[in-house]
């Protein structure tokens, strides 16, 4: 009798399992916990709301009433207003909330998320696409941040980049069935985007470039046709903008005084930008701020940046079949899209000013992940490689005569590529759990804003003068049943975006100043005021100091 051997006995067992775990079905489970993490926070109020949000759901209040169809974020003149057109049908049937406002967002991420399998696995491998889910699920405070909060282009950008894409992909690929109606969404959504958000433009561009190289064939028949009219009904918000609007108010404008540059060295704006702000903006670091070794991802980047373009390029001029040579063209899609993002950035005075904030002009790197994880996955992921490290040409040319394992690139091979992996992983993991931790804290600011608006109720408060990154908020928080006007550390009027309010407050004979305890315009406006000999009552509410006016005063000054 033969005895079995442990892994015989073992096969009947190991079988089934493996058929039940695949790649899709990680991928779902994956993106599940993502997206109900994000709405437990949500729910949460986590991340805690801003003014500019609220900006945003005060239009779409607006949109749902036929008071105002603004085309951009009140106040300015970029940034579309796309966000509070989503949120208007549910402002129509559940009323103004933040939950409501950000509803979309959440959907928004999980069309990402569905957008990113698709293209992994087209371009890659089922796994890495499994994996790529796994690690968009984990969302830092930074992440949450962009995604969810409707302050103006962010949540919108990545599914968006993400599709052009996958849509170039899947065209050269020709695995798409309608093919006339995949380039007038292809047409519709780059045009969008140029009224939406420019910061999406490196990844609209080169997606357009590589549809342009995939699908050049098509152009002079119907799907040109159908690209160019989606084209064009795209442009619809911005052309007629450009057309209506003062020279000095049209797009290229605005985005030339946006650029204006503070003087700041190559180092600086470096160490800002790629060293501090590639792991604050892909979500390795917890709120505010990144300890030193989560920096090691900023040395990281950059250096799989230039190795994945060797490997993708490399392996584009050896690819002999149409399907291989579309998808080493969907790498270098995502490749440019990244470099021109970070190169861009470092461009700018503000990844040396402000680093912080300012990693949100990152947040389009995430379309790139499974690229910039492709040359670790692939030594992580394979069996000791023929001809490597290889003497001459680009890895993996094969060599002349007998191939050969050269020695020490098995077990070690894998090693360097699977800790960076399970580190990044580990980071971003420790950076989810930071926020998580935070919570708390940051949901007791939402309470101090409806503390706030109950105090002012029982002072009888209903027109008043504050900073900006109250004053939007109380205005949305109570569906403008309270209103108030920006005053600025210098007494005089603030940025109001939307001028109909301060003309409200300064009609009222005696508005209040709600200010925050302990800040420069509180002690401004309470030196001022004690220098009228105008008496005046002061309240303390929910950290704020309220002065109430016995007779009016000239504040704001003119």
């Amino acid at each position: 009798m033969v005895l079995a051997t442990s892994a015989e006995l073992a096969a009947p067992l190991i079988g089934p399992a493996r058929r039940r775990l695949t790649a899709g079905r990680v991928a779902v489970g994956l993106a599940a916990l993502g997206i109900g993490y994000r709405l437990v926070l949500l729910l949460a109020e986590v991340p805690p709301t801003n003014s500019d949000e609220a900006v945003s759901g005060l239009v779409a209040r607006h949109v749902v009433q036929g008071r105002e169809f603004p085309l951009f974020f009140y106040g300015q003149y970029y940034m579309g207003a796309l966000e509070s057109y989503l949120a208007a049908p549910l402002f129509a049937a559940l009323d103004s909330s933040i939950l409501a406002l950000r509803l979309p967002n959440l959907l928004l991420y999980a069309a990402f998320l569905a957008l990113m399998w698709q293209l992994t696995r087209r371009l890659y491998t089922p796994w890495l696409a499994a994996a790529t889910v796994g690690l968009l699920a984990l969302g830092s405070d930074r992440i949450l941040k962009n995604q969810l909060i409707a302050g103006g282009g962010y949540p919108e950008m990545n599914p968006a980049g993400a599709l052009l894409v996958l849509l170039a992909v899947n065209l050269g690929l020709g695995v798409v069935r309608r093919r006339a109606l995949a380039y007038a969404g292809f047409g519709l959504v780059a045009g969008l985007t140029l009224w939406d958000d420019w910061l999406i433009l490196p990844y609209v561009v080169a997606a357009g470039v590589l549809l342009l190289g995939v699908g050049w064939r098509d152009l002079p028949g119907r799907q040109g046709l159908a690209l160019g009219t989606g084209l064009l009904v795209g442009l619809i918000p911005i052309g007629w903008h450009n057309l209506t609007t003062a020279p000095e108010n049209r797009s290229l404008a605005i985005y030339d005084v946006l650029n204006g540059e503070v003087v700041t060295s190559w180092y600086d704006r470096f160490s800002g930008g790629v060293l501090f702000g590639v792991p604050m903006g892909t979500g390795l670091c917890p709120p505010e701020r990144c300890a030193s070794w989560q920096l090691w991802w900023g040395l990281a980047y950059p250096v799989l940046l230039v190795a994945a373009v060797l490997l993708a390029s490399c392996a584009l001029f050896r690819a002999t079949g149409r399907p291989e040579r579309v998808r080493q063209a969907g790498r270098l899609t995502l490749l440019a899209g990244a470099g021109v993002t970070l190169f861009a950035y470092v461009s700018s005075s503000a990844a040396a000013l402000t680093p912080v904030e300012s990693a949100r002009y990152l947040s389009c790197l995430l379309i790139s992940t499974p690229a910039l994880l492709w040359p670790l996955w692939s030594m992580a992921t394979r069996r000791p490689v023929p001809n490597w490290p290889p003497a001459s040409g680009c890895p993996g040319t094969p060599a002349r005569g007998p191939v050969a394992v050269r020695p020490g690139n098995g077990r070690g091979f894998r090693l360097v590529g699977a800790v960076p992996l399970t580190v990044l992983a580990a980071t971003m993991t420790l950076a989810s759990m930071s926020l998580i931790g935070a919570s708390p804290a940051l949901a007791r600011e939402s309470a101090q804003r409806r503390d706030l608006v109950d105090g002012l109720d029982r002072l009888g408060v209903r027109r008043f003068y504050a900073e900006y990154w109250t004053c939007n908020n109380i205005i949305f928080l109570t569906r403008e049943r309270i209103v108030c006007g920006v005053i600025r550390d210098d007494l005089h009027a603030g940025w109001d975006r939307y001028p109909a309010y301060p003309a409200l407050v300064a009609e009222a004979s005696r508005p209040a100043f709600v200010l925050p305890a302990g800040t420069a315009l509180n002690a401004a406006v309470r030196s001022h005021l004690a220098g009228t000999g105008v008496g005046v009552t002061e309240s303390s509410v929910a950290g704020y100091e309220v002065y109430q006016t016995s007779a009016p005063v000239d504040l704001p000054l003119r």
